[in-house]
């Protein structure tokens, strides 16, 4: 933080703190290529084989480098293979094996652009290079439009000669420009009247597409808290001033005039004290927390105006840092909060870790005099801001209290919390590990996971697949320490069960590994759709491969069912662009258990997004709301492989297809025609549809789950409705201007229109539902807090305490909340436009 010439604050971050790789998106090219005439054919007649002249759109592909000083920094990255319907779509992001802290202020990226020039060999459609900083040397952040140079590769050069921004006035620069701004909330935000400034802004862009004769290509740069200045990370040495000898004088009129304003360098200034404590701040820290005021502490009682204070800091959310006069409040009060168990997690962030005295205090006086914490507040301390490992084991101590069925829906933070572990018991942190205050023994964490899993086979059995996921990490200290757990938990079965248990775990990894390879085998074929089934089908039949006829075993996704087989009749293959399996396996019991099983995608950012779903489905059923939530079944076995459970069920749009509205589908399967105000429909199915309902549309808003269409809302024959293919969260949406609330006018017509009862219910149902949601909103901020190093994209690259703060409104009180969601719902309809334009390109992609 630092103030300008008229006092206000402005902060930043420096870029050799910046230790994180190189990350950026490929987003869409934007222009028209017009194909060749006759006269050039018949010139060349080669060119007739150029991907130019098909009649589909040819196979782009992107190639980009990071280079410097006319050197390459990195190898050259090229975008995976993608078949492209109704525009030139990416959306992929590509990190370089470079930090951010380790590139020079003239790093450029370069692009090209090629396409099918003829039989193996390719042309460039256009080259651009950009440059990574500003003109005040600040890293450029956010989406940007970089004009490709056509028929050109892209020249990584010093000077140039396919700069990525030139001089061209736009109507689209300019108003892009204005975004930015608007991003950075330079610009006042006012939502109607930006609702409409965005739909004309699309107009524009539309016109403004079909009259260039330029090609851009769009390219998204992570979005930093606050902006990025490049720093030199070398410190100079301060050498004594010597006298300087003699210069000859030079004339006035030659001396250069140098404008300090202009010259940025000039202010490229070094303070080595700069790291340092400021040792006023410090002094007065000392004073006002010194240990003679301790017997006098402990009687201290705050009146009702401080009460007031320590309350708020109380209830703010656990990713709020707290300020340094709220931390002397806390202090200062310590003994007082030791009754509330709210107040530990905030006392903690108060503490002056440095100091030996505060330390011992903390961890030797006051931890144990505090009122046992909730199970939210425990997960917060397991996270990577606690520094001490005797904080970590009293969390784990408390956790101790939870059952089984409890600790599995935290399961999946407590694996991730196991990285932050290795923070604290590593010799490696030097930083840490020389100051004698903290300790920096293990917590006790993995024993404590282990001791469960060994005595629980269920919880056993999917703690070694999250644990198997975390190996194959490309991170190898990582893999190294997971590797260490998974060593540990199996030699513990084999010491308690012999060697049956582990025989069952490499059984699994076995079944899933033919089934994972036959799925790659055929989502990477030329073969027809109908063909894929046939091989599938003769592939599973086939008694040399062991899949009709198992040994039974756990399922790995549900290890309640024991599998024997699998019905090849009943298997086939999704039409999308992967080819995921549909399996009916066989249980021990004589039921069935249908799965989909993919290959090439990375199931982990929904297996988190349905564990979340899972949890609040509990917590809103502990309030007696049955929402009548269908949390399927997820599990990721791999970075990009993983199984799901299929649930019998139509997309939305497919019903409307088939039977024009909800009611018609609900009434073919579960009619009751004497039935009074409920459409011809049995009551229960109804009451089942309008709970789901409301339940799905709390629960999406709160994690923000965006991409929402026809196709990825589904509605079961018995009512329950549910969404599937979280692909986007946490506020991300590739459609313009996404509605809050995911909530189509299919939907609102089968409860009867806006104005029926049943749609009112449902109002009432979501307010209930996001009433007692945000009353454990901490326990839902800290689970997601636990997943920021967990690989999950939407998660790495995203605010969670801002998107969170946002959806739960915790700055205003709950009556305030409440109305503020309900100004969401009216207007939450969704784009009918949209949804007709993701149909046919559905239509036209089958």
């Amino acid at each position: 933080m630092d103030r300008d010439n008229n006092g206000k604050e402005f902060y930043f971050a420096k870029l050799s703190d910046l230790k994180v790789p190189v990350t950026f998106r490929i987003s869409q090219l934007e222009g028209k290529r017009k194909p060749l005439s006759l006269t050039e054919l018949l010139d060349k007649p080669e060119l007739k084989f150029s991907g130019l002249q098909l009649p589909t759109l040819s196979d782009l592909y992107v190639t980009c480098q990071l280079v410097a000083d006319n050197k390459p920094l990195t190898a050259p990255y090229r975008t995976s293979f993608k078949a492209f319907k109704n525009g030139y779509t990416w959306n992929e992001w590509v990190t370089f094996p470079i930090n951010y802290c380790d590139v020079p202020l003239s790093s450029q990226i370069t692009f090209t652009v090629w396409d099918i020039a003829g039989p193996r060999s390719a042309t460039p459609v256009g080259g651009s290079t950009f440059r990574l900083f500003g003109k005040k040397m600040t890293l450029r952040r956010g989406k940007h439009r970089l004009l490709l140079w056509r028929d050109r590769e892209a020249d990584g050069s010093v000077e140039t000669q396919t700069p990525s921004k030139v001089g061209i006035q736009d109507e689209m620069g300019r108003l892009e420009k204005l975004m930015k701004k608007f991003d950075r909330g330079d610009l006042p935000k006012n939502d109607w009247l930006d609702r409409l400034a965005f739909r004309r802004i699309e107009e524009i862009h539309t016109s403004e597409e079909a009259k260039s004769e330029n090609l851009y290509l769009y390219v998204d740069l992570p979005r930093f808290d606050f902006p990025v200045i490049f720093d030199e990370t070398e410190s100079y040495p301060v050498t004594a001033r010597t006298p300087a000898p003699p210069q000859p004088a030079i004339p006035v009129a030659t001396q250069a005039v140098v404008n300090i304003n202009q010259d940025p360098h000039l202010w490229a200034i070094l303070d080595p004290e700069m790291e340092l404590e400021n040792p006023v701040e410090d002094k007065h820290r000392r004073l006002v927390r010194s240990h003679r005021n301790g017997p006098l502490d402990r009687e201290l009682k705050p009146n009702p105006e401080i009460r007031n204070d320590l309350n708020r800091i109380l209830n703010y959310a656990p990713t709020q840092a707290l300020a340094s006069e709220e931390k002397d409040l806390i202090w200062k009060f310590r003994y007082y909060l030791t009754r509330d168990k709210r107040g530990l997690t905030k006392f903690l962030k108060s503490v002056t870790w440095r100091d030996s005295n505060e330390v011992k205090q903390a961890i030797e006086i006051l931890l144990p005099l505090w009122s046992d914490i909730d199970t939210d507040d425990a997960l917060e301390l397991l996270g990577p801001n606690t520094v001490d490992s005797r904080v970590r084991r009293y969390a784990v101590k408390q956790l101790n209290r939870a059952g089984p069925d409890e600790l599995m829906l935290y399961l999946l933070q407590l694996v991730q919390a196991l990285k932050f572990e290795s923070l604290t018991s590593s010799d490696q942190r030097s930083s840490r590990s020389a100051n004698s205050a903290i300790s920096q023994e293990e917590s006790g964490l993995a024993e404590f996971l282990i001791d469960r899993a060994v005595k629980n086979v269920v919880f056993g059995n999917r703690f070694y697949w999250y644990l198997m996921v975390e190996i194959g990490v490309e991170d190898k200290v990582t893999s190294k320490l997971y590797a260490k757990v998974v060593y540990r938990f199996q030699n513990r079965i084999t010491e308690m069960d012999g060697t049956e248990r582990r025989d069952l775990l490499r059984r699994q990894a076995e079944f899933i590994q033919v089934l994972s390879n036959k799925a790659k085998e055929l989502r990477t074929s030329k073969d027809p759709r109908p063909k894929k089934i046939d091989k599938l089908r003769t592939f599973l039949a086939d008694s040399k491969n062991g899949l009709s006829s198992l040994y039974p075993i756990p399922l790995p996704l549900d290890p309640t069912k024991e599998i024997t087989g699998i019905t090849p009749e009943k298997s086939s293959v999704f039409k999308s662009n992967l080819f995921p399996l549909l399996l009916f396996l066989q249980c021990s019991d004589g039921t069935e258990y249908p799965i989909i099983l993919k290959n090439g995608d990375d199931m982990r950012q929904d297996q988190l997004v349905l564990q979340l779903f899972r949890l609040m489905d509990q917590l809103l059923k502990m309030e007696n709301l049955d929402l009548k939530l269908s949390p399927y079944e997820v599990l990721a076995t791999g970075a990009l492989e993983g199984m799901a459970q299929f649930i019998p069920s139509k997309s939305i749009q497919a019903i409307v297809d088939e039977y024009g509205t909800l009611v018609e589908y609900l009434k073919a399967n579960y009619p009751d025609e004497g039935s009074v105000g409920t459409f011809g429909i049995q009551p229960s199915v109804l009451d089942t549809y309008i709970r789901s309902c409301a339940g799905y549309c709390v629960v999406t808003y709160l994690l923000g789950v965006g991409d929402r269409h026809l196709d990825n809302l589904l509605l079961a024959p018995d009512g329950h409705f549910f969404h599937v293919d979280f692909g986007y969260i946490l506020g991300r949406d590739p459609k313009p201007f996404p509605p809050p609330v995911k909530l189509c006018k299919e939907m609102v017509q089968a409860m009867g229109g806006p104005q029926s009862p049943h749609y009112q219910r449902f109002n009432r149902l979501c307010y209930t539902a996001f009433t007692i949601l945000r009353k454990h909103s901490n326990l839902i901020i800290n689970l997601v807090s636990l997943m920021v190093d967990a690989n999950i994209p939407d998660i790495k690259h995203r605010d969670v305490h801002e998107h969170f703060l946002d959806k739960f409104r915790l700055d205003l009180t709950e009556e305030e909340a409440i109305k503020h969601f309900e100004s969401l719902l009216p207007t939450s309809y969704f784009t009918a436009m949209l949804d007709m334009v993701h149909h046919w390109a559905q239509y036209w992609r089958s």
